[in-house]
């Protein structure tokens, strides 16, 4: 009769192993660290279909200073000629009178930019649902190619779940500066978004940002 190996050697090898994999957990959540962390302000902005403003807070239809930070980047992107057509996305908590979309069009449309040149779109509290509604709506217009403007910290996700929709994307980040506390967040959902694709941890999580 044959035996198998004693009982405390099969927990040692499991052990092992579940150190083992571990380390490489810890690995890839540094490294993934370290490319957001790299990624964060990219600004590889060049002539493209349209300029997508990603949403942020806004009260009473007034732009919190991190929209309104992100929407007059926007505007001097599309001052500089990148594209003719700026697209302001997200949708409105429970309570709100305005969506986001629409606090970020009035605004943009107060500063000079002619609502022929904008596009509201109001579908999506989180960045996957603002980027996947906003795809299907520019693949309407026979449109795929976007330079999506939004935080530094969110440069890497983006262009991740904008490859992930159908969209060709550029980053062009604001000038605002990146929090620990939010280069770890971004760290995570990157970490499981590559792994688990961000559809899913968007449907799993709920709004991540």
């Amino acid at each position: 009769m044959r035996l198998g190996p004693p009982r405390w050697l099969s927990g040692r090898r499991a052990l092992r192993l579940l150190i083992i994999a571990g380390a490489l957990g810890v690995v890839y959540v540094g490294v993934t660290f370290v490319q957001v962390l790299v990624a964060s302000g990219a600004d590889d902005s060049g002539r493209a279909d349209a300029i997508v403003v990603l949403g942020a807070a806004q009260y009473n239809g007034t732009p919190s200073p991190v929209l309104a930070g992100r929407l007059d980047h926007a505007r001097r992107l599309w001052q500089d000629g990148v594209a003719g057509l700026i697209v302001t996305t997200g949708s409105k908590l429970e309570g709100d009178a305005f969506t986001e979309g629409y606090a970020g069009f009035e605004y943009l449309r107060r500063s000079g930019v002619p609502e022929s040149d904008l596009m509201v779109i109001t579908d999506g509290s989180s960045t996957w649902e603002q980027l996947a509604a906003t795809s299907r709506q520019l693949q309407l217009l026979d449109l795929d190619s976007v330079v999506l403007v939004s935080d530094p910290y969110h440069a890497l996700r983006l262009r991740q779940i904008a490859s992930e929709v159908g969209l060709k994307s550029k980053i062009s980040s604001t000038s605002s500066s990146s929090s620990l506390r939010q280069l770890l967040r971004e760290t995570a959902a990157v970490s499981l978004g590559r792994i688990l694709g961000y559809r899913r941890v968007d449907n799993w999580f709920g709004n991540v940002g």
